[in-house]
């Protein structure tokens, strides 16, 4: 396998409208994860850590963020050794109209590829996390001369009703049968509380690329790669399966859409755990982001005070089971099981719990914060209850079905 005859194209325009408020500023790629994250790095870093080193990203909902971002984390491709990572906003080549589907976003850019020639193209999504070797499944796609090969995970039937693509493969792992978000996915045969999902990670060689694209944008479809491209292929192309071969190592595979506020904070608050789902630490696998230039964390007055009195006593000044970003000071306050990012500041005897913070967060003094989401640049003014109260909260901010209290980017609360 030639790295240079292969495209990567990453889907990064979602608009994510589940996730609002997180996305009320920035398409769903771009949300921060882990506390110095951007979802898109863990793609990204895949394809980094997969030898994939020509790389165009599709952009189309509230892309500066992700545009910020991508220029300062990821300026690390040599154009002398014929890589690159463009981002690539719609050009209304083919009309007057934005991206309508999955499969409109790559025929738009048909020129892209008419301009590069590669001989297969890596389609992926920009907002899931997982560690993939793509260059194994390039190698099964060319064992098996397929036109297109799909990369799938091992899903629990209830789980994948109605939210994730289903399909069923023969002995030769050639896909015999597709369906987009069934509510009664068709199980496994040999298991039956199983079922084989969509990852939404795509092998295509070109010619069947640019064919089946072209011929779909004629016909009246949602112009969707689950719901058109891959059905039309099925009984008429060579399409195959790859099965999901987890490079995080654990027992159970981890694959996350996290597309809801209570998906997201799940998968946040496993990253807290003393053996999280998900290692963020394996150096044979790094996942990179931007460096945020700021000083070391600290927590300072640890000791200086107490919350409550008696039994009940809490001591201050500390972090407990929790990720803490550079640039934090947590002084004289408490916070336990939660995410702090870069520039955080939680100020003396605030108590914060099963809580994430974004960048430059202040949380004022006496505060008590407790499943919360906070977004960027939000300032808590002091004796602020936040997640104590259901129907208090859902008056002032979005509360998710599972009651997780969201708070948009630079909002107000002194006016709330």
């Amino acid at each position: 396998m030639n790295p240079a005859d292969t495209l990567t194209i990453i889907l990064a325009g979602g608009q994510g409208e589940r996730l609002a408020p997180l996305t009320k500023e920035r398409s769903k790629p771009a949300v921060p994860f882990g506390g110095i994250y951007r979802i898109i790095d863990f793609t990204l870093s895949n394809c980094l850590n997969s030898g994939l080193r020509r790389i165009l990203v599709l952009t189309q909902y509230k892309s500066h963020s992700l545009d910020r971002h991508l220029r300062h984390a990821w300026h690390i491709f040599n154009p002398d050794l014929g890589e690159f990572l463009d981002t690539l906003p719609p050009q209304q080549r083919m009309g007057d109209r934005w991206y309508q589907g999955t499969a409109d976003a790559i025929y738009q850019n048909l020129f892209f590829l008419e301009d590069e020639r590669p001989s297969r193209v890596v389609i992926l999504s920009g907002d899931h996390i997982y560690k993939m070797d793509y260059s194994e499944m390039l190698e099964a796609h060319l064992a098996r001369k397929a036109d297109l090969t799909v990369a799938v995970v091992e899903m629990e039937v209830e789980k994948a009703a109605g939210q994730f693509g289903v399909l069923q493969v023969d002995r030769e792992e050639r896909i015999c049968g597709f369906q987009e978000k069934p509510e009664s996915p068709q199980p496994d045969p040999e298991r039956a509380d199983i079922c084989l999902v969509n990852m939404g990670v795509y092998i295509f060689e070109t010619e069947a690329l640019v064919r089946n694209v072209v011929e779909d944008a004629r016909r009246p479809t949602q112009h969707d790669f689950g719901r058109n491209i891959i059905p039309a292929m099925v009984n008429n192309f060579r399409v195959c399966a790859f099965r999901f071969a987890d490079l995080n190592k654990k027992e159970q595979k981890y694959w996350r859409d996290i597309g809801t506020l209570d998906s997201y904070y799940e998968a946040s608050m496993d990253l807290v755990q003393v053996e999280p789902l998900f290692n963020l630490y394996d150096k044979r696998w790094p996942i990179r982001t931007y460096p945020a230039f700021e000083p070391p964390a600290k927590m300072v007055f640890a000791g200086d005070g107490e919350i409550g009195s008696g039994e009940s006593a809490q001591r201050i000044g500390v972090a407990l089971d929790s990720l803490v970003s550079n640039g934090v000071i947590v002084s004289g306050g408490r916070v336990e099981r939660s995410i702090l990012s870069p520039g955080v500041r939680v100020n003396s005897y605030a108590h914060i719990e099963d809580s994430i913070l974004f960048d430059g967060v202040d949380v004022g003094r006496h505060c008590r914060i407790r499943r919360a989401i906070i977004d960027k640049g939000v300032r808590i003014p002091p004796n602020t209850t936040i997640g104590f109260d259901p129907k208090a909260d859902s008056r002032r901010f979005t509360v998710s079905p599972g009651g997780i209290v969201a708070i948009p980017k630079g909002e107000n609360l002194s006016e709330a």
